[in-house]
């Protein structure tokens, strides 16, 4: 029998929103409420939120927490300051990427890890792991089921959350975080997003979810679902987890270098100064594809009839009015303005190969 799917603190929200609600990651959540392209639209323009509250959330604290992060990140975790985060990469044995997370120090001995839905239970399990086998001074709580997380973004997400909060989340530095209070509500903010616009991840005791929620709909942000998430995340060039990085894809390979400190050791750090020294096999490319049929997962990509790679995220951008895709190839297939085709469906589709991200918010 398949496991139960769980709700999120804000289910109800959803449904009185007439959102259609659809199966994600063992999680019931909403794909989208007005229609994704206009969503999209909102986000880029104005704002919009999301019930992230399925991605997991990991307090790490201990005498030995960070020696532990240290060892099962990328990022020189023992540099963050408390009140600062990183995005870094959570690698195999053989440099392949578990995970993609955040991490935020919060102390000097505490962090908060956030990573993907899909992946939690893995990521807990192999953090147990370490702990029980090298860093014993070392506990992890999981506070997914009684914490709720919503992303506001957008160009007004700043403005609008001055406005709500006791003290100004737009004093914060982007990856930065802070404990703030919204109508009397304690949350934890966090100035990050995955949309490739300005915005802040609130975390906040899932019994006063909805009324953060509904505060934020009441003054103007629009409800997201997950159909808009994904194209937004994708027209910044944003690495989906199961699709753009698997166990069998390096960070390297896609394109993460710089989340990468090759000047320190962690799990499967040996693989990967392999690889930096004498180059990788495949790389992720970014591709403009012709025609109105859209590019998706697992298409073959082509050169001159000849199978070169494979999509791993495709879709039509209502930013850009133009079908992007993002995939692998072998490295002499990686050029800017190299000219390629995707087999969609038999139908063979011309498309460019362009530099990532496909889009990028104007800043001040």
């Amino acid at each position: 029998m398949s496991e139960e799917l769980k709700q999120t603190a804000l289910y109800d929200s959803h449904l009185s929103l007439n959102a259609r609600m659809v199966p994600f990651a063992g999680w019931m959540m909403p794909v989208q409420y007005s229609g994704i392209l206009n969503e999209v639209r909102s986000v880029r323009t104005n704002g919009g939120i999301f019930d992230v509250s399925h991605m997991g959330r990991l307090y790490i604290s201990g005498t030995e927490a960070t020696q532990l992060l240290d060892w099962l990140l990328t990022g020189h975790i023992a540099k963050l300051k408390p009140g600062r985060a990183r995005y870094s990469l959570m690698c195999n044995e053989a440099g392949g990427v578990i995970d993609d997370t955040v991490t935020y120090r919060l102390s000097e001995n505490k962090y908060l890890l956030i990573c993907n839905a899909s992946i939690r239970s893995a990521v807990t399990d192999w953090i147990n792991w370490w702990i029980k086998n090298k860093y014993s001074s070392t506990q992890i709580e999981d506070a997914t089921l009684n914490t709720s997380m919503i992303a506001v973004q957008g160009p007004y997400a700043a403005s609008l959350m001055d406005s709500l909060c006791l003290e100004p989340p737009s004093s914060l530095k982007f990856f930065s975080s802070m404990d703030n209070n919204i109508n009397g509500k304690d949350i934890f903010i966090g100035r990050t997003g995955y949309t490739g616009e300005d915005g802040f991840e609130i975390v906040v005791d899932s019994l006063n979810a909805p009324t953060i929620w509904n505060t934020l709909v009441e003054n103007g942000m629009v409800p997201c679902g997950l159909g808009s998430r994904d194209i937004l995340r994708l027209e910044a060039s944003l690495p989906l987890h199961g699709s753009d990085i698997t166990p069998e894809i390096s960070p390297l390979e896609a394109g993460l270098n710089r989340f990468v400190k090759l000047d320190m050791d962690f799990v499967g750090s040996d693989i990967l100064k392999t690889q930096d020294a004498n180059g990788v096999a495949k790389k992720l490319i970014g591709l403009i594809v012709q025609g109105r049929n859209l590019p998706r997962h697992n298409y073959s990509i082509n050169s001159n009839g000849a199978v070169v790679g494979i999509v791993t995220s495709g879709a039509y951008s209502p930013t850009l009015d133009r079908n992007i895709a993002m995939g692998y190839v072998s490295p002499e297939h990686s050029t800017p303005l190299m000219k390629l085709e995707v087999d969609i469906r038999g139908r063979i589709a011309e498309a460019e190969v362009t530099a990532l991200p496909f889009y990028s918010r104007k800043r001040d």
